[in-house]
């Protein structure tokens, strides 16, 4: 994973509602508004949802290798995109420190939500602009 610019991981900390895309069996995308937070270092990028979720299931779907898959924020002229593998991960200390990082990005702590899983996005490909 390349190095990023302070500027580009700022962008990422500050408060911003994203998208993200996943592929339905069609192949046509399903793009939804969601919380995301990443770790440039160990480069993946996390979404808490329910379990049940359409997003969850197209993530599932894929199988093992995991989903081709895209998030995005955009504030103005600044966008930034991290694309890659997404998995479905069900693990309880997977899923405390998701929502521990979602609570420090969007100052406020996720429901209580005994369905919730986190989706686990391993960063193959980072653009952005601004």
């Amino acid at each position: 994973m390349a190095k990023h610019s302070e500027e580009y991981l700022a962008f990422w900390r500050e408060r911003h509602l994203c998208t993200l895309t996943t592929l339905r069996p069609d192949g046509s995308p399903h793009v939804v508004p969601v919380g995301v937070t990443y770790d440039a270092e160990a480069g993946t990028a996390r979404v808490i949802t329910n379990g049940t979720s359409a997003k969850v299931r197209h993530v599932r779907a894929a199988g093992p290798e995991g989903a081709r898959v895209a998030v995005c924020q955009v504030d103005g002229r600044r966008w930034a995109t991290l694309e890659g593998r997404a998995r479905v991960r069900t693990e309880p200390e997977r899923v405390r420190e998701a929502e521990k990082r979602y609570a420090e990005r969007y100052q406020r702590v996720p429901s209580p939500n005994p369905a919730r899983v986190v989706i686990e996005i391993e960063v193959e490909r980072v653009l952005g602009h601004g």
